[in-house]
């Protein structure tokens, strides 16, 4: 079995790829959903971010942990983003791990990781994907899809690693600057290249 990860900056169209992956007939998982998920039903990850943020506001209007709330915290603070990827990490890869345990027969399987090179999880995959995308064109689709300020939109931007040092850790580098055709053509091409490996 051949793991490829497939990661890349906020707003770089991740997500999209991972469509087009998904449409190609891999099995695929995204430990964005995940985390989601242990975000939104596992009592017990709750009960420790609530005890993390002691004295912030991070509850919804109905009483849930806010993902945007708690993002404008550690995004500010770089020791409580630290603290939360403590807690969320340690569960997400042992889901990932039951992904590949359950994927066993596949000849190559993806996980989708936006925190990737952040969390040290790149060393455990045989081929890295990046999806780059320029800045400027990141920072322009966080604001008019996300409807933040174009301050927050470049602090989350800046928040990240640079592309260039992700891009030298990745083994295929898919190129957003486009259109969606372009970028699904692009997908793949790395998917015949993928599979050429076997």
């Amino acid at each position: 079995m051949i793991k490829v990860a497939v990661t890349g900056n906020i707003a770089s169209g991740k997500s999209c790829v991972e469509e087009y992956i998904k449409q190609s007939g891999y099995k695929i998982i995204d430990a964005d959903k995940i985390n989601h998920e242990i975000l939104s039903y596992d009592e017990n990850i709750i009960r420790e971010i609530k005890n993390l943020f002691t004295g912030y506001d991070i509850l919804s209007n109905e009483g849930n942990l806010s993902r945007e709330k708690i993002g404008k915290i550690v995004f500010s603070d770089k020791e409580k983003m630290k603290q939360l990827e403590n807690i969320l990490y340690k569960e997400i890869s042992k889901r990932i791990n039951r992904f590949f345990e359950e994927n066993k027969s596949e000849s190559i399987v993806f996980v989708s990781a936006a925190m990737l090179f952040e969390s040290g999880f790149y060393k455990d995959y045989d081929k890295i994907i990046f999806v780059s995308a320029s800045s400027d064109i990141r920072k322009k689709r966080l604001i008019e899809r996300n409807n933040y300020t174009e301050e927050y939109a470049q602090k989350r931007i800046s928040a990240q690693e640079c592309e260039e040092e992700k891009i030298k850790k990745s083994d295929f580098v898919i190129e957003n600057n486009t259109d969606l055709c372009e970028l699904k053509n692009k997908t793949l091409e790395v998917l015949r290249n993928l599979t050429n490996l076997l």
